[in-house]
């Protein structure tokens, strides 16, 4: 319990830090109702991880020109992410078709997906493809092309050609970051590359996103929330993005 309730308190720092930019270790003590030693020993673990960078007695997000690596990404709004992928899991039929991208939101999708029979999946991922290894009578396509190492995945030119040939019933990806205009920001040109062919690729768009990505900057912007067909996210969008994404005819979903 009480790791439960450490690790989401450190996904509230995170998701506190998108939105203001900048907080001294006081503020998020009180913001949060904790000891500032306490307060202190999450900063510690988050700026360990890469999440954060501490800075003159507070501490702000990392880098905003480069995503943390996977590893860390992996502890950042664990909980958060199962439900969303619980969530997703809940749509797919058995025997469907359909694409994952990269990341540690879509991978929680992929866990949540082992239950299913019958399905057909494309993924850049290859943490998704050891999460759907004991699913049953599945048939996986792996894009080819030079692996990143750091998240174990495959974003070149290659693997968006494989996917630009597919034409699949469900799409489900995630971005790097949501302006609270609705922008979908990311990190590298060949990420966005990758993420455009799979968005692409399906009858039915399903962008995956934790709360910390909510006004999460990035430095580049590839499409509108607007645009999606479903949206499946922790905690609340903001009231006016929410409305203007489900009068286009999005469906959003809050887990």
């Amino acid at each position: 319990m009480a790791q439960t309730e450490t690790a989401r308190r450190r996904d509230r720092i995170v998701n506190l830090l998108s939105t203001y930019g900048e907080l001294s270790a006081t503020a998020l003590s009180d913001m949060l109702g904790v000891t500032v030693q306490t307060l202190r020993s999450d900063l510690r673990a988050l700026d360990d991880a890469r999440v954060v960078r501490r800075r003159h007695g507070g501490a702000t997000l990392a880098s905003a020109t480069e995503n943390i690596s996977y590893q860390p990404r992996l502890a950042v709004s664990r909980d958060e992410k199962d439900r969303i992928g619980t969530a997703v899991a809940g749509l797919i039929p058995d025997g469907a078709s359909l694409a994952l991208g990269t990341g540690t939101t879509v991978e929680a999708v992929a866990r949540s997906l082992t239950g299913h029979a019958r399905l057909t999946v494309a993924t850049n991922n290859i943490h998704a493809v050891l999460a759907l290894r004991s699913a049953q009578d599945i048939s996986l396509l792996l894009a080819g092309g030079k692996v990143r190492l750091r998240d174990l995945d495959l974003i070149g030119a290659e693997s968006a050609e494989f996917f630009a040939g597919l034409r699949l019933e469900y799409t489900i990806f995630s971005v790097g970051g949501l302006s609270t205009a609705g922008d979908l920001l990311d990190f590298n040109l060949d990420e966005i590359r990758a993420r455009k062919a799979i968005a692409a690729a399906g009858q039915q768009r399903i962008l995956v996103i934790d709360h910390a990505k909510i006004g999460r900057p990035a430095p580049h912007a590839w499409g509108r929330l607007q645009e999606i067909d479903l949206v499946v996210c922790g905690g609340s969008l903001p009231p006016e993005l929410k409305a203007d994404a489900t009068a286009r005819g999005a469906q959003v979903i809050e887990v």
